[in-house]
C-alpha cells in the first residue's frame, strides 16, 4: 500500500506539537517511523542543552539490529555531529536532506571529488571514514539532521528497509520535512522543561523564557515577525487604561496573566502546516478551518504549565466575536473573559496595520475607523473606547 507522506506528515507534526517531553515526542516518532515505514530499525540522536552534547536517547526496531539507548554520547567534534555542523562539509552531501551510506562509500571511491569540495582531501576522507564507521556502528544507512535556527537539535538514524531496497527521494524529503517539525518541537518541549524548571525559583526568568516559546511561532510564520510582541503591547496598555478610567476593575496580577496571555497568543499556529500559514492567497474553506484550530492547540499546549486563568482563556478565546460569530465556542457578549476581549481588540488593531505579502498594511488612523465602525458587533465596546482614547492620545 502507497503511503500518503503528506498526510502522515500533518498527523506527525499535529501529535508531535502538543508533547513536553523530549524524549517522549522522539520515542513517538522514532516508533511511527519503524512501524508505517517499514524499516529496521531508527533512532534518533538528541542535544542535550544542560550537558551541551549528543546522546543517542531513542532506538527501536528489530531486537538485534535495534541500538540500545544511551549507547554511547557525542561531542561537538564527533565526526557524525561535526558533518552536519561544518558547513564546509555541506558540498559532501549527494541529497540535500541526508547523508547515505552508498554516498559516502561513493565519495571515498572519488577523492577528486572530495578534494574538489573541500581543499583538504586527506583530512576531509578520514572523517568520511569516522563517520562511515560511526553509521555502521548505529546500524544506520542513512542519517537526517533536524535543524531549529541553524542548529543541530537532533539526527534521525534510519537503518535498512525490510524488503531491502532503497531509499527513494519521496522517502528522503518526507523525512526531511519530519525532522524539521520534530527540531521545532525539540526545542519547544525543552523550553516547556525549562519553563517549570525555572518558574519554581525566579518569576522574571520564567517571563524570559515565555517570551522566547512565544517567538517561536514567528520562526515558523515569517509574515508575523512583531506581531506578538505588539499584541502584548497594546493589550496591556488597553487593560491598564480601562482600570485607570474606571471602566474596570482589574487584580495587579491581571496585566502580568494579559501579558502572559499575549506572548503565548497564536503559540497554537505552531501546529499548522507552513503552507497554510505562508499562503499569499485567500485560503479554502478547509485551510481556513485547520488555520481556526490554532486557539485550541494554543490551549491545549499551555494547560502543563498550569498558568492563570486569565492566559488560557485570552489564548483561546481572543478570536471569539461580541456578536456571537466568533471562534472556537462563539461565545457572545459579556460571556466572552475580558482578557480575550481586550487581545480581539489588540489583535485585530495590529493585523490590519501590518503589512502582509498580498497586501499593504492599513494606517492607523483607517484601522481605527475600522474598530470604531465594529464595537457592538465584532469587539467589547468597552475595549474599543480604550483603544480609541489610547489611538487619540498618542498612545498608540
Amino acid at each position: 500500500m502507497k503511503i500518503d507522506y503528506k498526510k502522515e506528515l500533518e498527523t506527525a507534526s499535529k501529535g508531535m506539537i502538543m508533547i513536553h517531553d523530549p524524549k517522549l515526542l522522539i520515542k513517538l516518532i522514532v516508533r511511527m517511523i519503524v512501524r508505517k515505514l517499514h524499516i529496521r530499525h531508527a533512532g534518533m540522536i538528541l542535544y542535550e542543552p544542560v550537558k551541551d552534547s549528543y546522546a543517542l536517547s531513542i532506538s527501536r526496531g528489530e531486537i538485534g539490529v535495534k541500538v540500545p539507548a544511551g549507547f554511547t554520547r557525542f561531542t561537538k567534534t564527533s565526526p557524525i555531529i561535526r558533518i552536519f555542523n561544518r558547513k564546509e562539509f555541506k558540498p559532501l552531501t549527494f541529497n540535500p536532506n541526508a547523508i547515505l551510506s552508498e554516498d559516502i562509500n561513493r565519495l571515498l571511491w572519488h577523492e577528486s571529488v572530495i578534494s574538489n569540495g573541500n581543499g583538504n582531501g586527506k583530512l576531509t576522507k578520514e572523517l568520511l571514514r569516522k563517520v562511515d564507521e560511526q553509521m555502521q556502528m548505529l546500524n544506520s544507512v542513512a542519517c537526517v539532521p533536524a535543524y531549529y535556527r541553524h542548529k543541530l537539535m537532533a539526527i534521525l538514524l534510519l537503518g535498512e528497509k525490510r524488503d531491502g531496497s532503497r531509499f527513494e527521494q519521496e522517502e528522503l524529503d518526507f523525512f526531511a520535512a519530519l525532522a524539521s517539525d520534530a527540531a521545532m518541537a525539540i526545542r519547544n518541549a525543552q523550553l516547556f522543561e525549562d519553563l517549570k524548571r525555572e518558574a519554581d525559583r525566579n518569576r522574571a526568568l520564567f517571563l524570559q523564557t515565555i517570551e522566547v516559546l512565544g517567538s517561536t511561532i514567528e520562526a515558523k510564520d515569517a509574515y508575523t515577525h512583531g506581531h506578538t510582541g505588539r499584541v502584548t503591547e497594546y493589550s496591556v496598555a488597553i487593560a491598564r487604561h480601562m482600570a485607570a478610567s474606571g471602566t474596570a476593575q482589574f487584580p495587579e496580577s491581571f496585566f502580568e496573566n494579559i501579558y502572559i496571555a499575549g506572548l503565548l497568543h497564536d503559540i497554537g499556529k505552531i501546529a499548522v502546516p507552513e503552507s497554510i500559514l505562508n499562503k499569499t492567497d485567500k485560503l479554502t474553506e478547509a485551510e481556513y478551518a485547520i488555520m481556526k484550530q490554532h486557539t485550541l492547540r494554543g490551549d491545549e499546549m499551555v494547560r502543563p504549565l498550569s498558568l492563570p486563568k486569565e492566559c488560557l482563556e485570552g489564548i483561546k478565546h481572543h478570536h471569539e466575536r461580541f456578536d456571537g460569530k466568533g471562534y472556537p465556542d462563539g461565545l457572545k457578549g459579556e460571556g466572552i473573559p475580558t482578557a480575550a476581549a481586550i487581545m480581539a481588540v489588540a489583535d485585530a488593531f495590529d493585523a490590519m496595520t501590518s503589512d502582509r505579502p498580498y497586501r499593504k498594511g492599513m494606517s492607523k488612523e483607517v484601522a481605527i475607523e475600522e474598530i470604531k465602525r465594529c464595537a457592538g458587533a465584532q469587539f467589547n465596546p468597552v475595549c474599543v473606547k480604550a483603544m480609541v482614547e489610547l489611538y487619540s492620545a498618542g498612545k498608540i
